[in-house]
């Protein structure tokens, strides 16, 4: 009888930590909109955030989007080859880059990376008090630290999706001209035969929320975080796994509404 107790207490414990975290990420997310448009304006800090999350994060989505193109430009080939199509590679691989892995990869690797270090750098400016004492200096900690992250992600991410699409592309060149010698003009010309507005309008706009999705879990976990240094290393856990597992539901959503608007 105790146990059953004991379980049921649990149970209802769980059950109040859910809806609760899920009233204040609605908070949060309410809390952003209403002091986004609102005095004063940190553009330098944005600036400063977005050189922080687009110039940094460039040589590791060089070498992935790179690698990338090569890797399922080999993969894809022999599949070609067994129906004499080769000649629709180029138009295969843009499709894919474009639409899904460009904008994908990149937010994986930004949610790790990026999300993250605004997870542990929130965080342990919460534990250790500094976002206290930015309250008592008459500052809007979360218009300065929040608001300017957040905006740094959304704008640099879609900036940085586009580039890793475009070095994906290079990197599936450099397969093809090593097998057949074609014109970096002409591979191009090939790819974007098969592309339509839609493709890059939906590439873009899905960047754009995986880039509020990272901004916006990383801050949440590093501005509510505690439990001392401990709390720091979870809430940049968390932001990761959390962000990666909400890129994936968002890229289901937007793609089935992209086909939606496509047949329709």
């Amino acid at each position: 009888m105790k146990t059953n107790s004991v379980k049921h207490y649990l149970f209802s414990k769980g059950i109040d930590q859910y809806f609760t975290g899920i009233n204040d990420v609605y908070h949060f997310n309410i809390r952003f909109f209403k002091v986004l448009f609102t005095r004063p304006f940190h553009f330098r800090e944005v600036i400063n955030q977005s050189f922080e999350v687009g110039l940094k994060s460039l040589p590791l989505i060089t070498l992935t989007g790179f690698i990338v193109g090569i890797v399922f430009t080999k993969q894809s080939r022999p599949s070609l080859e067994d129906f004499g199509a080769t000649s629709w590679l180029p138009s295969l691989i843009c499709i894919a880059i474009v639409r899904a892995l460009g904008p994908l990869v990149t937010a994986l690797i930004c949610a790790g990376k990026i999300g993250s270090s605004i997870g542990a750098e929130l965080g342990s400016m919460r534990v250790t008090e500094q976002i206290d004492a930015m309250e008592v200096s008459a500052i809007n900690p979360f218009k300065y630290l929040v608001v300017t992250r957040v905006l740094a992600t959304t704008i640099t991410i879609p900036i940085l999706a586009l580039y890793c699409s475009f070095v994906g592309l290079y990197g599936s060149y450099i397969n093809i001209h090593t097998e057949e010698t074609s014109s970096i003009v002409s591979f191009y010309q090939s790819a974007f035969s098969s592309i339509s507005f839609l493709d890059i309008f939906s590439g873009v706009a899905k960047s754009v929320v995986y880039g509020f999705t990272i901004g916006m879990v990383g801050c949440f976990k590093g501005f509510n975080a505690t439990q001392g240094t401990r709390g720091v290393g979870k809430a940049a856990n968390q932001a990761v796994v959390l962000a990666m597992f909400l890129i994936f539901i968002e890229e289901i959503v937007i793609v089935q509404l992209a086909n939606w608007i496509r047949y329709f």
